[in-house]
């Protein structure tokens, strides 16, 4: 053989090698990747081949399945009250994809998780459908609805979220506006059009802000600062009156900070008078005298700066929330009344309230109380978990008795509830470069106690979309009834 035939030969050689490396690649190493992902129409086909399992609250399915004709896949997702529960399931689309726990829990639902494998043998034989199991929910439907109710009556962007402190349950999710996966769970043209219609919304209805989005949480935060200077020691005694200046001098600046209520009220006012009338100079200067290391580790015992995980069921349920490093002086003082570079999500706040009203015992929260496969038998529970001991129960209790003369005698009387023991915190958060070019937020947290039951809450207020003045946005106004009637719901009051 010719030297240019012999090259041509060991060339194509080579070739041929490569295609059946190649070949055995995809066969035996990218295989199951390939067959599970989730633009492979197969896999699509599979999840809508059979109806669903369905997603639980209370002991209503909120979710179910219609067969369709004409069409590859022969059953469509539907949801009940879609617009409520959005938050909470996620939607599950033939031509969007999955989200949230329709698609964490996509192999329980859609009837194919390894766990099934002696029962699907067992249907094939006796000739019966492929069922999917169900996901059970921690969610409390009264509280779901009272906290989308107050939000809708609203008319207003915002979240509400509900733990039950001792446990770390999610009893209430809510976003608004929200959306009804229903209307684009097909893969028709006119939906895919109702769907981009969605995602061009400026009010952003498929954003889930009670998990997925941070904002500055305000005065609500000085809950937190409070904790930290009784933790730390530079606060002891709530009563006593400090030595903060009303307006307050920023460190290293020549801007004053004011309160709401007045230098009269807050000069020089007790840590318990400065909560009750949301003084911001004591916080200004208890974070300051706190400093940046000792009030980000106190935040950080809290949830900041940490995806809230769930690691029984592998579910990242929120975004982090940020307490920044390496703040200023001047950026230090400002965490102490929630505003600066400091962001949050409602849960992270709500977080914050269940673990003071629980004696300073962080849980973790979780929303999925158990997975069950098609005969109902149970195949994970979800049991409470200690995520960290925040602050001392003894800091805990000096917290909740500020929270409560604040809601008995301050800013937060509208979440009053007779025969519970409540206690709350409002909260105006300013954003923009200029605070005068846009609405604040407003933020409510509080927790209720009755009869051996307890309930925290969180809601986040964007005003954006409502016809109100900027005098009348204040999370005590707007907020609190919210607050008051997830409470309410909880407790059976």
């Amino acid at each position: 053989m010719n030297r240019p035939l012999r090259h041509i030969a060991i060339f194509c050689g080579l070739l041929v090698m490569a295609l059946l490396v190649r070949a055995n690649w995809i066969q035996y190493v990218k295989s199951e990747p390939l067959a599970n992902h989730e633009n492979n129409r197969r896999v699509k086909i599979a999840q809508f081949a059979t109806p669903r399992g369905d997603i639980i609250v209370g002991s209503e399915a909120v979710t179910g399945s219609k067969a369709v004709e004409g069409t590859d896949f022969k059953y469509r997702r539907t949801f009940k009250q879609g617009p409520m529960y959005a938050p909470v399931t996620g939607y599950a689309s033939q031509a969007q994809g999955m989200s949230l726990l329709e698609k964490t829990y996509d192999s329980i639902l859609s009837g194919q998780d390894d766990r099934f494998a002696f029962r699907h043998a067992k249907d094939i034989i006796t000739g019966e459908p492929r069922r999917g199991g169900s996901v059970i929910t921690t969610i409390d439907p009264k509280a779901q609805k009272a906290g989308y109710k107050g939000l809708t009556d609203l008319k207003a962007r915002g979240a509400v979220v509900a733990l039950e402190p001792d446990t770390g349950k999610v009893l209430a999710l809510v976003s608004t506006p929200s959306y009804d996966p229903s209307v684009f769970a097909g893969n028709s043209f006119k939906e895919g059009d109702k769907f981009q219609a969605l995602v061009k919304d400026k009010s952003k209805p498929l954003a889930n802000r009670p998990l997925r989005e941070t904002f500055p949480p305000g005065s609500t935060f000085k809950i937190l600062t409070a904790a930290a200077a009784l933790e730390n020691g530079v606060v002891s005694d709530v009563d006593a009156r400090s030595d903060a200046v009303s307006p307050y001098p920023l460190p290293l600046s020549t801007n004053k900070i004011g309160s709401e209520a007045g230098d009269a009220v807050c000069n020089k006012a007790s840590m318990k008078t400065a909560m009750q009338y949301s003084c911001n100079n004591v916080f200004l200067d208890a974070a300051s005298k706190v400093g940046a290391e000792k009030m980000r580790e106190t935040a950080e015992k809290f949830g900041f700066n940490a995806d809230v995980y769930s690691e029984e069921f592998g579910d990242m349920l929120a975004t982090k929330s940020l307490y920044p490093k390496k703040l200023d002086k001047p950026g230090t003082a400002l965490t102490g009344m929630g505003q600066g570079s400091l962001t949050s999500t409602p849960m992270q706040m709500a977080m914050v309230t269940a673990a003071l009203a629980n004696d300073g015992k962080l849980m973790q929260p979780y929303i999925v109380d158990e997975l069950r496969g098609p005969d109902l038998s149970v195949l994970e529970k979800n049991e409470p978990k200690l995520k960290s001991q925040a602050v001392s129960e003894e800091t805990a209790k000096k917290v909740q008795e500020m929270m409560e003369f604040t809601a008995k005698e301050g800013s937060a009387q509208r979440a009053l509830i007779d025969g519970v023991t409540v206690g709350g915190k409002t909260g105006t958060a300013q954003r923009g470069v200029n605070v005068n070019d846009e609405v604040p937020y407003g933020w409510f947290v509080s927790y209720g106690k009755a009869d051996g039951k307890s309930v925290a809450v969180a809601v986040f207020i964007d005003p954006t979309d409502m016809d109100i003045s900027r005098s009348d946005i204040s999370g005590g106004r707007l907020g609190a009834p919210i607050a008051k009637s997830v409470m309410k719901a909880v407790l059976g009051k």
